[in-house]
């Protein structure tokens, strides 16, 4: 059970809509991630004031990055060239002390200045311990978890010592605590592509019919409001 104050530790988000909230407002799909990419800041700052500790969110998929016009995807790759350099560069993730991390493939996938970049970034915050903050970009969660199970089969697991730990510390996200509450917007109450599919197996869910670019910070307060309501029951 929740209780009246509780906080999620994790949240983790799929930020769905950006292309749809385009098109319905005569926009090219791109500034739909350009107001997006306003929107993670604005949460990630009322993440912080409300006290959550990890904040996970899903940036692109494998396929967002070969499937969909290369306008778009420059566009998009773009954008996490200016965030990631405006992010890295911001006093509060020093003065905060927050360890930020990029799970999937984007080394193979994006360009070599921006590989650079975000991995400087990443290296530049590895020791920091207070708060986590991970992105997502260029990942498939049914390709982690492939991974993971060939990892443990390489490694010479016998089937009788296999157990929930080993394959945790195989996944990407080993270092990474369960997710306590998954919010995705856009409308469509689904998962997708396997999304962090073992550490949110136990998560609280939450689909609002919003569009990411009309997620505000209210929208994500009133998120976190729904979750102090709610009670666990945990099988009993």
């Amino acid at each position: 059970m929740n209780g009246k104050n509780s906080i999620p530790k994790h949240v983790a988000i799929i930020p769905d809509g950006n292309r749809r909230w385009a098109v319905e407002h005569g926009k090219k799909p791109w500034i739909g991630h350009e107001e997006g990419s306003k929107r993670i800041e604005e949460i990630i700052e009322i993440a912080w004031e409300s006290g959550i500790k990890c904040l996970s969110i899903w940036g692109s998929s494998q396929k967002n990055l070969t499937k969909r016009p290369f306008r778009e995807r420059k566009a998009l790759l773009d954008i996490y060239n200016i965030y990631f350099k405006r992010l890295f560069s911001s006093k509060e993730i020093k003065k905060k002390d927050v360890k930020i991390s990029v799970f999937g493939c984007w080394r193979d996938e994006f360009p070599i200045k921006l590989v650079r970049r975000i991995q400087s970034g990443v290296d530049s915050t590895k020791n920091n311990k207070t708060l986590s903050l991970n992105f997502f970009l260029a990942y498939d969660g049914d390709e982690e978890m492939i991974s993971a199970i060939k990892k443990i089969i390489a490694s010479g697991v016998k089937v009788e010592d296999m157990s929930r730990d080993i394959l945790k510390r195989n996944l990407l996200t080993y270092e990474l605590p369960s997710v306590d509450y998954l919010i995705r917007t856009g409308g469509e109450p689904h998962l997708s592509t396997g999304f962090m599919m073992w550490d949110t197996a136990d998560a609280q869910l939450y689909f609002t019919d919003k569009y990411f670019p009309d997620f505000c910070a209210n929208e994500f307060k009133e998120a976190l409001e729904e979750y102090t309501r709610r009670k666990r029951r945990h099988g009993a």
